[in-house]
């Protein structure tokens, strides 16, 4: 049975050994381009402590976790829908559909820890391997227990159902009973970082270049914005008027750690620098929300369009930058 509890350089997965007799290959779980549009938010723990980390050393994990989650960047995409794929042939074990698509840091948790995987799909590959798709889209579970399904075939949609506080599919590979890192296999390696024997096929392992920090998102506000409202979208509309008292810049970053720094920059119309200003980091963040800007001037806002950018630096390098503008 599934359980699910609750640096700049890019590290390529490790040479595909040759698949053993009955042992699947997968395919990418999730209908997107990961690293570029979606991305991987958590690994299975390797640590066998009361730590964590992930594979290749990071901390893109958390204790006990056990399996690989694909996250969406916000809810906009996730109302769009993006499909959750399955990984290789089989037969669809289980299934539960229903569930309301819900964060639970809001709701809170228990209200959804007895029912932590959400809507789910369960498939049987055969020789005692199973795949786990968990935290779909309420009504949007697409097989029934007992059908064949083909490697690519969609299963539901990404969604927010069960324990969990972002729109993704936790991704869980078991093999008799005992979980699996599909990154590296049934033996893990003496060592994080060490070639391992991953489960992915060749195209997917090509996709899944480990990404340690990503940016989720950012954009203007005219007043103090909020992560969920953010990620919601609501600031999308926000207009830069004469009279709008303040006026900042948003970012939502996956994989900040602790000793980066964050610089954002505001810029008018004819390119003078309006506010810049650097923020020190002090911890690692799975995932952060941060804002910074600055009031309205006593004769108002100038005619825009103003830009901004955001930057996140790591041992002095630029590891993510993102940039917007606000029109009048």
């Amino acid at each position: 049975m599934f359980r699910h509890l609750t640096v700049a350089a890019l590290v390529l997965l490790a040479p595909l050994a040759l698949a053993a007799a009955g042992e699947p290959r997968f395919e990418l779980p999730i209908d997107c381009r990961v690293g570029e549009v979606c991305f991987v938010q958590n690994y299975v723990d390797e640590d066998p402590g009361p730590g964590w980390r992930d594979h290749a050393c990071g901390r893109l994990s958390y204790d006990g976790h056990d399996g690989t989650d694909f996250r969406l960047p916000d809810y906009r995409m996730m109302d769009r829908g993006v499909p959750v794929l399955a990984a290789a042939a089989g037969t669809v074990l289980r299934v539960r559909d229903g569930m309301e698509d819900v964060n639970a840091r809001i709701v809170g948790r228990d209200k959804v820890t007895n029912v932590g995987a959400g809507n789910a799909v369960i498939i049987d590959h055969g020789d005692g391997w199973q795949t786990a798709y968990l935290h779909m889209k309420r009504g949007s579970v697409a097989v029934t227990p007992g059908q064949r399904v083909e490697s690519g075939q969609k299963l539901g949609l990404v969604g927010l159902s069960g324990l969990t506080e972002f729109p993704h599919v936790h991704f869980g590979v078991r093999h008799n009973g005992k979980v699996v890192d599909p990154f590296v296999g049934e033996e893990p390696p003496a060592a994080c970082g060490q070639p391992g024997h991953a489960l992915w096929s060749a195209a997917a392992a090509k996709d899944l270049a480990y990404k340690p920090t990503a940016g989720l998102g950012a954009g203007f506000a005219v007043r103090i914005p909020e992560d969920e409202a953010a990620r919601h979208g609501e600031y999308d509309a926000d207009r830069l008027t004469a009279d709008a008292p303040l006026l900042v810049m948003w970012s939502d970053i996956m994989g900040a750690k602790a000793g980066d720094s964050q610089r954002v920059r505001i810029e008018a119309a004819d390119g003078r620098v309006l506010f810049e200003h650097t923020t020190a980091l002090t911890g690692d963040k799975a995932a952060w929300f941060g804002y910074q800007g600055l009031k309205r001037p006593a004769g108002g806002w100038p005619r825009g369009p103003y830009r901004g950018t955001v930057t996140l630096i790591r041992g002095g390098e630029a590891v993510v930058t993102l940039e917007r503008s606000i029109a009048p």
